[in-house]
């Protein structure tokens, strides 16, 4: 678990959608999805204009011209001298003051964190950022942070002085892993970059209308450049000549010999094994190795993971087979965690363990498992009912968001009505339609050859039941087009 896996990333260029994965020893860990008519506006920046302010949330939303007005909360914001119009607080500022900080109708620049998530719009910042490869600018926040993975107390103080000699007064960096034993011309060289850049969106807010995008963040292909393709990935294989021909001209020089054009017949990801692996992270039911398997379910406020045994039996003992199941599962459902891109909170109930021990080293294999995720992941720890809490940063809509949609049937409970149910409510509106039809005698009535099954089974049943059917003519028709739980009546 402790050694560096070996990483390469394909990146699939198609009609529909641009994809890129991560691979980790060969095996797909993380998904990224850019659709031709669904654009992420994670990143962006915008003059806004403040829409309403609801002091009983502490927060407000923001016009920025997109579909759905971006929710900011009070704690989000940073005053500035002109938000303030000139006054001076003193002390704190604090969410309750979100009606002294802003108003109605105030126009206001703010950064997309949180992409719109079903019914909910955008989640929205004034405390901007701007990304670049080895360091991010904080324009407006006085801070110098460096990556806990930098370990090396000589180089974390080389890189704060390297970052301190260029910012600018009252604003920040955060010195990403890559910026690890570069050259200080190159860093500052990128520091200067981005300090230009932000100079250039200040312009263009104080000139664009309002609300309007002043910012947007750059392409799929450019985040992974930026985000993905670090030192230790050895490999970025692309399937599209145009594409490679753009990255060649935006990756840095030394890093072009990683880059490879995929121009075999075979679909790339269908030989890399990453269709079968993005049609696993689709299902319920992931399986393991060892037989075992976890169950995945996603409700509108957690994720449940249930471990299962499944066809493992073990070799030794009973406690023996279950702490191995768990820590299979725990390495698995870590992974999946990465490449459903799934936030927020998540439950994971383990097979149950009586020793302690046992317990801790299960705990243990899934925070060793974690520390590959790029996105925050914290392990709050186990229940009184040994069920293990998980929080992990959410910042837009899932893979399965992306690549499915509710069924049209169910709408996305899994569950459709039985044909017991359908047909009984077939004969409610049958008997319905007898009593409010004075003098009809003729029907036909149309359903699923199940329904119409079980009708027919219980014909005479009903007759007795209800005499005055006999009185009149009902013609059935199956149609195995039908829904299930889809029926009509019809006067003849």
């Amino acid at each position: 678990m402790n050694e560096l896996p070996e990483k390469s990333i394909l990146v699939d260029v198609n009609p529909f959608r641009t994809r890129a994965v991560l691979l980790e020893n060969g095996q797909p860990v993380e998904l990224y999805l850019e659709r031709r008519d669904k654009r992420r506006i994670v990143g962006n920046i915008y003059k806004g204009r403040v829409q309403n302010v609801l002091p009983g949330m502490f927060a407000s939303f923001v016009n920025i011209n997109e579909e759905k007005n971006a929710f900011l909360y009070a704690g989000d914001i940073k005053p500035d001298a002109e938000m303030l119009g000139g006054e001076q607080f003193e002390g704190k500022l604090t969410p309750s003051m979100i009606c002294d900080i802003i108003r109605v109708g105030q126009d206001i620049m703010v950064q997309i964190v949180k992409d719109p998530i079903g019914t909910k719009g955008a989640r929205a910042t004034t405390q901007i950022s701007l990304p670049g490869h080895m360091l991010v600018f904080m324009p407006n926040y006085e801070f110098i942070g460096i990556s806990k993975r930098i370990t090396d107390d000589d180089e974390r103080k080389r890189l704060k002085s390297i970052a301190s000699e260029v910012l600018p007064k009252g604003s920040g960096v955060i010195i990403r892993t890559a910026a690890e034993a570069i050259e200080e011309e190159v860093l500052k060289k990128e520091l200067l970059s981005l300090i230009a850049e932000w100079k250039h969106i200040e312009l263009l807010y104080r000139s664009a209308p309002s609300p309007s995008l002043i910012h947007e963040e750059h392409s799929l292909i450019f985040r992974i450049v930026r985000d993905v393709f670090t030192p230790n990935v050895h490999k970025l294989i692309v399937n599209d000549k145009t594409q490679y021909e753009l990255l060649k001209r935006i990756i840095e020089p030394g890093k072009t010999e990683r880059l490879e054009l995929y121009d075999e017949p075979e679909d790339m990801f269908t030989r890399y094994g990453v269709e079968e692996a993005i049609d696993e992270a689709l299902s319920r039911r992931v399986t393991l190795k060892s037989g075992a398997y976890i169950v995945i379910d996603r409700t509108e406020a957690l994720t449940c993971i249930d471990v299962n045994t499944g066809k493992y039996v073990g070799l030794y003992s009973l406690d023996k087979t279950i702490v191995e199941t768990n820590k299979e599962a725990a390495v698995e459902i870590a992974r999946q965690l990465r490449l459903r891109d799934i936030g927020g909170i998540i439950i994971i109930d383990f097979i149950d363990m009586k020793d302690p021990a046992d317990r801790d080293a299960v705990i243990r294999t899934l925070n060793q498992a974690l520390r590959r995720d790029s996105t925050k992941t914290v392990v709050v720890g186990m229940t009184g009912l040994g069920l293990v809490e998980v929080t992990r940063k959410k910042v837009g809509d899932s893979i399965s968001s992306w690549l499915q949609q509710p069924c049209p049937y169910c709408g996305g409970t899994g569950l459709v009505l039985s044909e017991e149910t359908v047909a009984l409510r077939l004969r409610r509106d049958l008997l319905d339609r007898l009593s409010s039809d004075d003098g009809r005698t003729s029907y036909e009535i149309t359903a699923h050859p199940n329904v119409m099954k079980l009708i027919s089974e219980f014909g005479e049943d009903e007759y007795k039941a209800h005499p005055e059917l006999k009185k009149i003519s009902i013609r059935h028709r199956a149609d195995p087009s039908l829904h299930i739980s889809e029926y009509h009546i019809k006067n003849i």
